[in-house]
């Protein structure tokens, strides 16, 4: 029987939470099953999952002979999360709102109503990940603190979207799965009878949009204010928009009458255009260099980035994507400049930087900056990358603030 008792598992009505509370409970824990929900439906229109998640959530408890708490954090969300995301949306920014909720709501709130309100002494997720927390405590050292690391299943790898949870939720929190593959969940839940949660479909994307298109949902909350497509080449405009928060970049624009299919290069919140590339693989939609903010380091700053200014790691923006080997550089107001060994297309503002060493995720910074896009460089500087007033020198690992 392990040290820790009573564990809070975040039931969500599928498999994965599911086969993690039976984990549990086969250890000899106290579990008790908690479903968050984060969206009012009584005050939307589109069709959400929500109801239906509650009811297989409670059956899923009912099976395990675990009890079963429905609790809102609706205000919560719309505050913490929601609102964030409009703001960036209507910003010209794309932000994650799965990294978001893990932050300020299951790593925060519903960590804290755990622990004050139902006297947790670790809480437990269905996501695919690890972290150094040991056996459930054993061999445990809290001054140390944790480390999280990628699963085994590394095609279910979740770690991306936990890159900003602050390390003191992390030292109570279990990962069942994290040493499982996704067929192996599947099959101990079928083992148990679990067919229908087996069988759900798996939630994908922000669940209260529903069978809608974004562009209708976003445009509910925000005013549509539209604007011209310009080619990026000759400045020509080529269609019309509806509004910038209604796109992200590298998305497709299907403007009609074009030899070639048109992709967002840039957003231009003060004019309201939408520059556009013809062609997937424009060199406008390629970047090498970018800023990126507010970095959250899971368990400590590297070392090397802390002493030298200079830390070689791992990156991705969008978690299934392959990793891409990048050196930061440390800035000012724990910023840092991200140098990528090739240029990658469609980097976003408002998306994360997640970096990775080896096993580990490291944590995550939001990107805030673009650096020059290939098109770009074709006509600037050739030995040091001017990316406004900064220059960065690959060579001897330098940054120089022009004026």
């Amino acid at each position: 029987m392990s040290n820790i008792g009573r564990v809070i598992v975040a039931v969500s009505g599928g498999v994965d939470s599911a086969v993690a509370a039976l984990f549990l409970k086969r250890k000899g824990f106290d579990v008790v099953g908690v479903f968050m929900e984060n969206w009012d439906v009584t005050d939307e229109m589109g069709i959400c999952s929500v109801a239906q998640d509650a009811e297989d959530a409670q059956w899923v408890c009912s099976r395990l002979d675990i009890p079963f708490h429905h609790v809102s954090f609706v205000k919560e969300y719309w505050h913490e999360v929601f609102c964030s995301l409009l703001k960036d949306y209507g910003s010209g920014y794309t932000p994650n709102p799965d990294i978001l909720c893990n932050r300020q709501i299951k790593f925060d709130t519903f960590y804290r109503y755990a622990k004050d309100k139902m006297d947790a002494n670790a809480i437990a997720t269905g996501h695919y990940a690890r972290t150094t927390f040991g056996s459930f405590l054993e061999n445990y050292d809290p001054v140390a603190g944790v480390h999280l690391l990628k699963p085994v299943d590394l095609f279910k790898d979740q770690t991306f979207f936990l890159s900003q949870v602050p390390q003191m939720p992390l030292q109570r929190t279990m990962f069942p799965l994290g040493n499982l593959t996704k067929n192996q969940v599947r099959r101990i839940a079928c083992e148990h009878e679990m067919y229908h949660i087996v069988k759900k479909k798996e939630s994908r994307g922000i669940c209260f949009i529903g069978s809608r298109n974004f562009r209708n949902f976003i445009s509910e909350y925000l005013v549509d204010k539209p604007g011209n497509f310009r080619d990026i080449d000759n400045g020509h405009i080529v269609g019309k928009h509806s509004g910038i928060h209604q796109w992200t970049i590298g998305q497709r624009c299907r403007i009609g009458g074009q030899v070639k299919p048109y992709f967002v290069a840039r957003k231009d919140p003060k004019s309201d255009d939408i520059l556009v590339a013809s062609g997937t693989n424009h060199p406008s939609l390629f970047i090498q260099f970018f800023f990126a903010a507010e970095s959250h380091w899971i368990h400590s700053v590297p070392e090397p980035l802390m002493l030298e200014g200079i830390f070689e790691c791992e990156f991705r923006f969008q978690h299934t994507k392959p990793l891409v080997k990048c050196t930061l550089v440390a800035m000012a107001d724990n910023q840092v400049l991200v140098k990528l060994v090739r240029p990658l297309r469609a980097i976003t503002l408002g998306q994360y930087a997640v970096f990775y060493k080896g096993k580990e995720c490291l944590g995550s910074a939001r990107i805030t900056l673009l650096g020059p896009s290939l098109q770009s460089l074709g006509h600037g500087e050739q030995n040091g990358c001017l990316v406004r007033g900064i220059v960065y020198d690959s060579a001897v690992h330098t940054v120089d603030v022009r004026g």
